[in-house]
């Protein structure tokens, strides 16, 4: 009898076969087990035939971008996806983001982030299923109690207003998951605000000061330059 993996199927999809190897070792350390594709075909038909828990996806590959690897997947699975590409450019970062990934890392990575990133989207994903019935999300001195919406620093009350505890709200709840700038306006203030970057700038330099937080050493909000922020997982 089969066992069962103990962190889940991982898909990695890149057509560099030593990167494959390097990731496979890895993760397989890690409790996962792995199934992999070297181009965008093999890979949507492996994402529909063995339902991996998780993809890690490479944006260069043979017969198809990434991006429309993307968009494909979301048409019938929400199946957390890490894109991990030697592109950073900061519009690529976003229209992957914005097709449905769930989070970007560039090469050359670090495994020890690598790892971290796919706990976080594993948090998240038993959080989205309801495997998790949290209410209150505590980090390093914070503590914000969801159902009542109040907020603590360091065990004293934190007044905010309701932007920024909307924003607060949005940042934990999906801890180590990048949110893009367009996603957090249009969440918070609305799709016809969706262009106006600079009321998240103000709301955003606001949290931190009352959060304590400072951008060059952030303990909680992390700045994705050109793209969004980030709530810095434990």
């Amino acid at each position: 009898m089969d066992c069962e993996p103990l962190n889940g199927k991982i898909l990695i999809v890149d057509d560099e076969a030593p990167i494959r190897k390097f990731l496979s070792i890895n993760l397989t350390a890690h409790g996962y087990t792995v199934l992999e594709a070297d181009n965008g075909k093999h890979a949507i038909e492996i994402a529909a035939l063995k339902k991996p828990d998780i993809i890690i996806l490479d944006l260069g590959l043979p017969d198809m971008d990434g991006k429309q690897i993307i968009k494909e997947i979301r048409g019938w699975t929400n199946t957390p996806i890490l894109v991990l590409s030697v592109r950073a450019d900061d519009r690529e970062k976003v229209e992957a983001l914005d097709q449905g990934a769930n989070d970007y890392v560039t090469k050359p990575f670090s495994t020890i982030e690598l790892m971290a990133r796919l706990r976080a989207i594993t948090r998240i994903q038993k959080m989205e299923s309801g495997q998790t019935d949290e209410v209150v999300f505590v980090q390093d001195g914070l503590k914000l109690d969801y159902a009542s919406r109040k907020v603590e620093l360091h065990g004293q009350p934190l007044k905010l207003t309701r932007k920024e505890y909307d924003l607060l709200r949005l940042l934990t709840r999906n801890a180590g998951k990048v949110l893009t700038h367009d996603f957090l306006l249009r969440e918070v203030w609305g799709p016809a605000q969706a262009d106006q970057s600079q009321y998240l700038r103000v709301h955003i330099g606001n949290l931190r000061q009352k959060l304590n937080d400072d951008p060059a050493k952030p303990s909680f909000i992390l700045t994705e330059p050109g793209v969004g922020y980030r709530f810095i997982t434990a």
